[in-house]
């Protein structure tokens, strides 16, 4: 941050602001100026290091004497200095592969680059040819809304009637339901009546032949008992006849329904009251009420109309939006201007390789110079070990040694001829790659960068931003670099992502052609009238009244429940004639006994063919009055609940359906308008994120980045960093070379020992070396030598 903000200052300054800030400038650039500074001295005192080297080893100083001092300890340090020059020359090699291989790299993504720029050219044409494609197809899906607003206009009847007519259902239909059962509740006491007549006869005309047959079987059982054994006192024949005779009273009906009244005069008025037929009067008022979604459509039928119309006028405002938004002939000028641009890029490719070449030529040329003198280290090294004799002395030694050294020497030469040279080219490469690495392409990756380009009044003084003020003559629009590159990262629309409303607000645009406000105030303007459904009419109730004035409720009830519930004979003749063939038994045999059980036998007949059937009828008898009272008992309050149910559900029609219009012709208003919006929104939408989607531009400035700091600064920062590794190691090489030249080389001077074995010292003078050994001068011998 610290650094862009001076990159912010200098820039905004014009360059001013580095005398007022040269302090942060120099402690950021601290380090570079360190680093080249120390490459500096090292270009400077290197090729005047090798001079006064190279005169020195003139003069036989700094090691060009050709003479070794012979240590016991030679071996060691011959050993020592050559690992240590090995280690140093495979330092020097992993730099020098290092390098090459940035240069090798660097050459090949160059090739790649070509790629990433026909491929983002390629991306950028894609774009300008499907952008009014797509632009057509907003327009085209119009006709989508259009038609589902068709089909609900076309059934606006089961759509805004139905709903009507379901929500005045919830009041309507069961008021309509209880006039309904009312009607069959006519026809259920009808009935009743006409069984409760009908059984009274029956019961009347069975009791009556009942009453006749229990008669003749009293007088049949009085004549059997006139039998002369009953008249024998204190037999057991007297005791039975005298049982009999007593319960021959119970042998009489038990209920008397020849004194019940006749219901004829309440089934005649009810009979009177159904010659209106309630249930088709209710059925009716059904199929009154079920129209209202027909009379929603004849009373609508303007409306819609009126929308149909509205339809087409905005499908044509609609089809006018790429007429008011030149984007076909600016995309085919863009278009026309990215071909041009893409074949002037092809016509540089040779210059770029051209270049290239010369720049991979100069990169290998300097990695040569650093190749020859490591194949001099490394030869000097290899002859000198091949070429080494223990047994030569240091003027003795072989050819091959001695062009080890040699070579070594060659070497050193060469180190410092060239070392100088790479080190400069290692330094402005440090400067420059370093500086944009840091400057450059770490803020792009934080996006710090775009913050620079943000700065207000950077670009133009006057100007907040650059980019509104450039396209919109707006400086003060809030449009930055960073926002646009972020969209087009992000894929957005190119609308959105440029801030376009300023030039063509889409919003404005279909909100104003979509004419909502316009079918809000026609379908707001529906009014449904009612008052004609009839849910009953005058007749229905008035039959309905009619029937609470038929009578049923002047019924003795009490009198009929009351014959009811007695028995039909006030014994069971089932058990009576049991109890008579029991007595019988009792009897001695003769025609009194079969007297009685004959008679048993009549009383189970007559029990079975007229008692039962009667029974049966009794039952019925007692439903239906049973029946009959329930009704009487809550005749009133039903007529009076289901007439005020009728009279609240027309009142609602009639004068309350206003609401009820009004509340689901909103919902159908919204329903037509929600459609339009949900267009409108798609569109809005599609345009910020799915229409001409600026990924390619973003992908333009990824390119940029990938090419200049991936491809082109991360190839040069490895290369100067490998070449700058193997320039530093010349030096340590530069000193092994020369230490380790002297133990292959032949000397011209050795140093003289006395050989204690074979020659006493007594007889060699201790200095004579002369006269001992011929071939080589040796300086004077010291104690410590």
């Amino acid at each position: 941050m610290q650094q862009l903000y001076l990159v912010i200052r200098v820039a905004k300054d014009k360059f001013g602001a580095i005398q007022s800030e040269y302090q942060k400038v120099i402690y950021y650039e601290l380090g570079f100026l360190v680093c080249v500074l120390l490459g500096a001295v090292f270009l400077v005192l290197m090729p005047l290091v090798g001079a006064l080297f190279c005169l020195c080893r003139c003069c036989d100083n700094c090691g060009g004497e050709m003479h070794q001092r012979q240590r016991k300890n030679a071996d060691c340090q011959r050993g020592l200095l050559a690992t240590l020059l090995f280690s140093t020359c495979i330092v020097i090699t992993a730099g020098i592969l290092c390098s090459y291989a940035a240069n090798q790299h660097l050459s090949s993504q160059l090739k790649q680059m070509r790629r990433l720029v026909n491929s983002n050219l390629r991306d950028v044409h894609t774009f300008a040819n499907e952008t009014p494609t797509q632009i057509d197809y907003l327009i085209s899906q119009y006709s989508t809304a259009k038609k589902q607003v068709q089909f609900d206009l076309d059934n606006i009847g089961p759509l805004l009637g139905g709903r009507i007519h379901e929500e005045l259902g919830r009041e309507v239909t069961p008021a309509l339901d209880g006039a309904l059962k009312m009607a069959a509740a006519m026809h259920e006491t009808k009935e009743a009546l006409e069984n409760v007549s009908m059984t009274l006869e029956v019961l009347q005309e069975g009791t009556g032949k009942l009453r006749f047959s229990l008669g003749l079987m009293r007088s049949g059982l009085n004549a059997s008992l006139d039998d002369p054994v009953c008249a024998v006192p204190g037999s057991p024949a007297a005791t039975v006849c005298s049982s009999v005779l007593s319960s021959l009273s119970q042998l009489h009906v038990g209920a008397n329904y020849s004194q019940l009244p006749d219901v004829a005069p309440q089934l005649e008025k009810v009979d009177e009251a159904l010659q209106t037929d309630l249930s088709d009067i209710v059925q009716k008022g059904f199929a009154s009420f079920n129209n209202t979604p027909a009379m929603v459509v004849d009373q609508t039928r303007s409306v819609v109309e009126g929308v149909r119309d509205m339809l087409d006028g905005i499908g044509t405002n609609i089809t006018g939006f790429s007429k008011l938004f030149p984007v076909h002939n600016f995309l085919t000028n863009f278009t026309i201007y990215i071909s041009h641009a893409h074949s002037r890029i092809e016509d540089i490719y040779p210059e770029i390789d051209r270049y290239d070449f010369y720049r991979w030529t100069a990169c290998i040329t300097l990695c040569c110079m650093v190749v020859m003198v490591l194949a001099f280290n490394l030869l000097g090294m290899l002859c000198g070990i091949l070429g080494y004799d223990r047994h030569a002395t240091p003027t003795t030694r072989g050819c091959i040694s001695n062009t080890g050294g040699n070579l070594l020497m060659a070497g050193v030469g060469f180190s410092f001829i060239f070392s100088w040279m790479l080190m400069a080219v290692v330094a402005a490469s440090f400067l420059v790659g370093g500086n944009i690495e840091k400057l450059v392409c770490e803020p792009f990756h934080t996006r710090q960068l775009f913050k620079v380009l943000d700065t207000p009044h950077l670009i133009m003084p006057t100007w907040k931003n650059f980019i509104p003020g450039y396209l919109y003559d707006d400086p003060e629009m809030d449009l930055t670099f960073e926002s646009f590159y972020s969209n087009c990262k992000d894929n957005r629309g190119m609308y959105s992502a440029l801030r376009l409303d300023k030039i063509f607000n889409v919003s404005a645009f279909l909100n104003t052609s979509v004419f909502t406000e316009d079918v809000a105030r026609m379908i707001g303007g529906v009014k449904v009238d009612l008052r004609g459904i009839i849910l009953l009419e005058a007749e229905g109730k008035d039959n309905l009244m009619h029937f609470t004035e038929t009578g049923i409720g002047d019924i003795d009830y009490d009198a009929y429940l009351e014959e009811v519930n007695k028995r039909v004979t006030l014994v069971d003749l089932l058990a009576y004639a049991k109890e008579l063939d029991a007595q019988s038994e009792q009897l001695p045999k003769g025609s009194l006994q079969a007297s009685l059980k004959g008679h048993a036998s009549t009383l189970r007949q007559i029990h079975t063919q007229q008692v039962l059937p009667l029974e049966q009828s009794l039952t019925t008898f007692s439903q239906s009055i049973r029946k009959l009272q329930t009704t009487t008992r809550e005749l009133p309050s039903k007529v009076s609940s289901v007439l005020s149910t009728i009279d609240a559900a027309q009142y609602l029609i009639s004068h309350n359906a206003t609401y009820v219009v009004s509340k689901q012709t909103e919902k159908y208003k919204q329903t037509i308008i929600g459609y339009f919006r949900q267009y409108i929104n798609w569109v809005k939408a599609s345009l910020a994120l799915e229409v001409a989607p600026c990924k390619p531009f973003s992908n333009i400035v990824d390119t940029m980045e990938i090419v200049a700091c991936s491809f082109l600064m991360d190839s040069m920062n490895t290369f100067w960093f490998g070449l700058g590794g193997a320039t530093l190691f010349l030096l340590p090489s530069v000193v092994l070379a020369v230490r380790l030249a002297k133990f292959y080389r032949r000397m011209d001077t050795e140093d003289v020992y006395d050989d204690f074995e074979t020659i006493p010292m007594k007889t060699i003078p201790t200095y004579d070396t002369m006269t001992r050994f011929p071939r080589a001068s040796a300086p004077p011998r010291h104690a410590d030598w």
